[in-house]
Order: structure tokens, then sequence, then C-alpha cells
């Protein structure tokens, strides 16, 4: 039944615009006038965060959208628009909200274009290193051991840990995946997600696999949300959901059961795995949580059963209420995961459709925070190689066939072509060893199917990453900061800074003074909201014009008193007035 609903919404969305699209903007939109009073009222936001929030974050959420390059954003805004019955081009993602924009310059210490796990150190612990690494600094060698030795760089969770704050780590892949894992571990290599999976010679030399690590440094994560149930059990564990997926440690441990036999003395930790137990966990009465909802990755948001799994915007609200219990804050890290995992596959349904659920996590977590202490920073760890283009018109379904007025809407060969395209990958059309094999024939093919491969230039059986730079999105505290270009690595180092946690503080124990005039001058507290400096000007001319017509209402009827029938007698009935003076007249 879901997925008939999905490909309705597919076909909807690929015939929802006409192929003349003359009427796919509003008849406004072709006066000056529209684009003029757009522009001033965005010139009128920039203009009002002059006023920059200097404030201390007392609480970091960092949203990486893993592949999520700025193609992919603009695609998936236009996705998620025509979703909601609008051509598309002209709608607000959740993300386009926030009002600092920079780039990140994504390249490792060894590649032009890197790989999940080097840019997980840089954009975590604040360090480039090498391609395949995780948590060690550049001199390592990937899948030796020894190498890594003495090279360990802690990240931004940690040192919010080290501050007292409760942290959070979520995954729409497995927590043991490159992205999450850049939190807590350290190896040279980040394939070695069970033990079963390392060599032999790194055992003896003392290196733990990836699930070894987080069960180690779970101490320091009050909450886990992802996949990964086979990685942190031996086969004789059987998977509560699917008997084929048995775990494959060869060390025997269980260390999901370990987790829970840890719990210190009144702790309330939970395990689920599934949607329903995830529900039924009240965010007040819960310490801690690991949730694994799949063997190893949780599935396409496309694929997702929403009766057994999560989405990513209802696990990172879990997350933020349970979070937040604590007074010190909080740091949370939310990897949309399967952006990546789509762009392999050549698949654009797959990846814009988990952009989408990525965005609608962002909104989740914007709702429930303030900007005046929680700094929201949303990236990407790398690009991928779609491209977007093709003079389509406007509205054009983002899964379709090019359609254009005044280019030619068919290819050299006399065939359709998408607007989305890939520059290598297995949406290759003809045969690698001798390329000669026609293209397809675009003119009776779904191309908005989830089931549809985008053509590629260049064969390869999985689609590669990107080299360009990457998106910096950022709201709160310190988020003027990231304006600009930058080194990937820039990015936890302004965390740091914005909230006062690991070797960055001289700043804060020098102007702590100055930082509490600031959070005055910025926000004052009135009936628990918090007012802007220009929010208490409008409140006080508010209050003024308030006081004036209540004064005024007040004369009026003291002047009504005076002139009214008797108002000179000496007697009434309540007071009598001789000679200037009042006396009371009871009656008697």
């Amino acid at each position: 039944m879901y997925i008939a609903y999905l490909l309705a919404v597919q076909l909807c969305l690929l015939n929802s615009f006409s192929v003349a699209q003359e009427n796919a903007w509003a008849d406004e939109e072709e006066t000056a006038e529209y684009w003029n009073n757009l522009a001033q009222n965005d010139l009128k936001k920039a203009l009002e965060e002059e006023n920059l929030n200097k404030l201390v974050a007392k609480n970091i959420i960092f949203f990486l959208g893993d592949g999520m390059s700025i193609s992919t954003i603009t695609a998936g805004r236009i996705l998620k628009g025509q979703i909601k019955n609008q051509t598309g081009e002209e709608y607000v993602l959740g993300m386009d909200k926030l009002p600092y924009t920079g780039l990140s310059k994504t390249y490792s210490v060894d590649r032009q274009t890197t790989d999940s796990a080097a840019t997980a150190t840089a954009y975590l612990c604040g360090v480039k290193s090498k391609h395949g690494t995780i948590g060690l600094s550049g001199g390592v060698k990937r899948r030796n051991c020894k190498s890594g030795e003495g090279l360990e760089v802690n990240s931004v969770l940690i040192d919010a840990f080290n501050a007292g704050k409760s942290t959070g780590i979520i995954s729409t892949v497995h927590i043991t995946h490159a992205s999450p894992a850049g939190t807590y571990a350290h190896t040279p290599e980040r394939q070695w997600y069970s033990d079963t999976r390392q060599s032999d010679e790194s055992k003896v030399e003392g290196c733990k696999d990836i699930a070894l690590q987080f069960y180690e440094a779970s101490n320091m994560i009050t909450v886990a949300l992802g996949g990964g149930r086979q990685y942190f059990r031996p086969p004789s564990v059987p998977d509560e959901e699917m008997p084929l997926f048995p775990g494959e440690r060869g060390d025997e441990r269980d260390l999901i059961q370990e987790w829970l036999d840890n719990a210190d003395v009144d702790e309330n930790r939970q395990y689920v795995f599934n949607k329903t137990l995830f529900d039924d966990i009240d965010p007040v009465k819960t310490d801690r949580l690991l949730g694994l909802f799949q063997p190893s990755g949780m599935n396409y948001e496309i694929f997702r059963n929403p009766d057994n799994e999560p989405s990513l915007a209802e696990m990172t609200e879990k997350t933020i209420e349970i979070l937040r219990k604590n007074e010190n804050g909080y740091f949370l890290f939310v990897e949309g995961g399967n952006i990546d995992r789509g762009h392999h596959d050549n698949s654009a349904a797959e990846a814009l459709y988990d952009t989408v659920a990525f965005d609608d996590a962002i909104e989740k977590a914007m709702s429930l925070t303030s900007e005046s202490d929680t700094l929201i920073v949303v990236s990407a760890d790398h690009s991928h190689v779609m491209s977007f283009g093709g003079y389509t018109f406007r509205g054009n379904p983002i899964f379709g066939t090019v359609r254009s007025p005044d280019y030619k809407s068919l290819a050299s060969d006399g065939k359709q072509f998408t607007s989305l395209l890939y520059g290598n990958g297995p949406g290759y059309q003809g045969f690698p060893t001798l390329p000669i094999r026609p293209r397809q024939n675009l003119s009776e093919v779904n191309t908005a199917s989830f089931l549809y491969r985008q053509q590629s230039a260049v064969p390869h059986a999985s689609e590669s990453h990107g080299g360009d730079d990457v998106a910096i999105l950022a709201s709160g505290p310190m988020a003027h900061l990231f304006q600009g270009v930058h080194e990937q690595n820039y990015i936890p180092h302004v965390m740091r800074y914005a909230a006062c946690i690991g070797n960055n503080i001289d700043h804060c124990l020098l102007e702590t003074e100055e930082a509490q005039e600031d959070i005055e001058e910025y926000y004052i507290p009135f009936l628990a909201i918090n007012l802007t400096f220009t929010d208490t000007i409008v409140a006080l001319y508010v209050q003024f014009v308030l006081v004036i017509c209540l004064a005024s209402f007040m004369i009026f009827l003291g002047l009504m008193a005076i002139k009214s029938p008797g108002g000179n007698s000496k007697e009434k009935s309540g007071y009598a007035l001789d000679n200037g003076k009042v006396y009371v007249n009871t009656g008697f």
C-alpha cells in the first residue's frame, strides 16, 4: 500500500505540469514591482542581522547531509515544493531560512576528492587527515594500526561531554558508519565496523573495531539512533526482526546487552529496535537511549515503512526532548546518510527524497529551539557528480525530461534527456569495453520512478563523490563566523568558540561581564518569550500608546461625571459636597 502511494506521488509529480508551462508563474512575477519588493524584504532581513548574536551557545545541533552538493539542495528544494503542489523553484527550505551562509573546501590531506571518513575528522575534530581514516591526524597510513598511535584527535562531541553537556548522534545509515563514527572513534580504516572486518595484524597490534569503540565511549553519548545491529552482536544472537541477518562479531560479545547491563543505579536506559518501541519512549523518564532500527543501514526515505522505522525528523525531535533536560545544554549530530547512498546508485529519487526528509528534520529542530542559545549548523561532507541543467521550463518536474521552447529538447541522437544527470556511475548506457550501445529512448519511460537510474557519462559500478565546495548554513550564537569560504576543519573550531568548550575558551573567561551585557542587550525575557531589541522597542511603543489611551479615557470619564445632572448638588446618594469638603452620606 505504501509503495503504491509513492508511485502515485511520483506519477503526479511527473505529469502535474503541462508541456506549455506558460502559466507556471503568477502574473505579478512579470512586473518589476514584484521582484523589487521581494528584494527589499530580503534586504530588510539582512539589515536586521547587523545586530550580531555574540551570545554563548548553550546547545549545538550539527546537521550533516552526506553528499549534499549545492545542486542536491537546489533539486531537493524543487522536489519539496512540487510535493506541496508548487512549481518548486520559489519554495523555501528550512535550511534556506538560516541567515548565514559560507562555503567549505572539502579536500583531504591526500585527495582532491575525498570520502566521508577524512571529512568527518575535519568537520568534527578540526583537523584534516587522510582518505579512509577517522579521528586521526594526517600522519596516519590507511589500514596500518601502528601508524595511528599517538595521532588521536578528539571531536567536538567529546569536548561537549567534558563540559557537562548531554550528547547525541543520529544517522539514517548505521551509527558505526564513517560520519557518526567521527564523533567517537579513532581508526586507520573506516570499514572496520566489527572485529570480523579487521585484519588479524590490526587486532594483534591493539586496534579496536568501531562498534567496540562506540560501546567503550557510550558513557559520553546520551542518545544514539540509527542502524547497525549486526556489528554489535555475534552470530549466536538472533536479530529481533530479520533472522537472515545475524550478528557478525567474532569475539562473541553482545555489546547491546552489555550496554544495557552497564546502567548506573537509578539510571533509566532504553534500547529500541522498531517504531512502536521508539514511540513508547518517554523523554522525561529516559536517561539514555540506544535505537538500532536495522541490521545495517536504515532504509531510504522512499522505501521507509513509517510503521516500523522512525523518520529523521521524529528521531531528531525525540532526541532533543531527552537532551534538553540537561541545564548545561547539549551537542547533537544529525546525519542524512542516505543522500550519499542514493547518489552512488545514480538514483536521484533516492537521494532527493532523503534530502527532503533531512530538511524536515532541520525544520523540526528549528521549531524546538531558540536562536538565542542554540547554534544550528547545516553542511555536507562532500558533493557528488549530479548535474542539473538543460534550459527546462519553469515548473518542469524535477525528475522529468528537458522541455524548452527555444532550445533543443532533444539531444544530438534525437532522444530526450533528463535535467538531472551524473558524470559517472551505473547509469551508463553503453558497454564499458565497446561503448556503441544506443542510448535509451526516454519518451515512454517513467523517469520519476524510484527504480529509474539517471544516465551517466562514464561507466562505474558506483558513482563517485565530487570535489567541489559545499555549503555551510547557520543560525544562532556566533553563526556569522561561517560567512565566507573556509577550510572544512574550520567548522568545529567555530562550534567550540561559540559554546566555550574544548581549548578555545579564553575569550569566555576574559569577557564574561561583556557577554552578560550582550545577553541583556540582545534578548529581554518577558512571559517566557525572548524579545529582541527591535521587539522590545515595539512593545514599549505599544505600551506607551495604551497608557495614553487609558489616561485619556479616565479624563473623559471624569469630565462626564462633572457635567452630569446633579453634579453640583450638595447631597447625592453616596457622597455630600459642602464648601469643597466631601462627607460620606450614609443615608441615615
